[in-house]
């Protein structure tokens, strides 16, 4: 790997590490009766409220159309993904110490693994929590689901609901755009000069 392959795959790492710090999505709900709105933070770890007391105005919400409420504790991936992120950094830091480009490229797929299947992970969530609901609920509207979408709007009865990436998720999408730059580096995949198909014979060691 070139120097800046392995700057590039270093700071990929970097930002995969300082996520785990930083609330990864972001879901806004915003209604008449809400006009200051209601929001939730997902992070590696945790969901919390985007205000004291969101989380807990969502559930209330939420039971009266039948929806299980959100309970951090009970979500298994909160307790291990942010072991598995910080793992994945110390890979990424240790893969660009040695600067061999098949290790980058390995870390590079876990990586875009990890990413796509947080996405389906959490659209899997989203399904469940949408459709899954009591048949007893207090309000019922026949064919009518929940599930937030996973990026953009979407109106849920008087609710528009939007869901982005928070400041973790932005980070993320600049790590797999650091860690693509340095894989497909096309310096990293010349050829030496003396290796080029026109280089002329060295005749050095035939003088005598």
């Amino acid at each position: 790997m070139t120097r800046r392959a392995r700057i590039l795959l270093a700071l990929a790492s970097l930002l995969v590490g300082v996520s785990v710090l930083l609330p990864l999505w972001r879901i806004d709900l915003v209604a008449p009766q809400y006009p200051e709105g209601l929001g939730l933070l997902i992070s590696t770890h945790r969901i919390t409220g985007l205000k004291e007391g969101d989380l807990g105005s969502i559930n209330g919400l939420n039971h009266y159309i039948g929806m299980a409420p959100i309970v951090p504790e009970a979500i298994p991936e909160l307790r291990f993904m942010r072991p598995l992120f910080l793992a994945l950094a110390v890979a990424g830091l240790a893969t660009a110490a040695v600067g061999r480009r098949v290790p980058a490229v390995l870390w590079s797929v876990a990586f875009a693994l990890l990413m796509v299947g947080g996405l389906a992970d959490m659209w899997r969530w989203g399904y469940n929590y949408g459709h899954n609901l009591d048949p007893h609920a207090i309000i019922q509207v026949p064919g009518m689901s929940y599930q937030p979408p996973l990026i953009g709007s979407k109106q849920l009865l008087n609710f528009r609901a939007t869901s982005w990436p928070a400041s973790g998720g932005w980070l993320l999408a600049l790590a797999g755009v650091c860690a693509a730059l340095a894989v497909l580096d096309p310096r990293a995949r010349r050829p030496p000069p003396d290796a080029s198909p026109g280089a002329a014979p060295d005749h050095r060691a035939e003088a005598g």
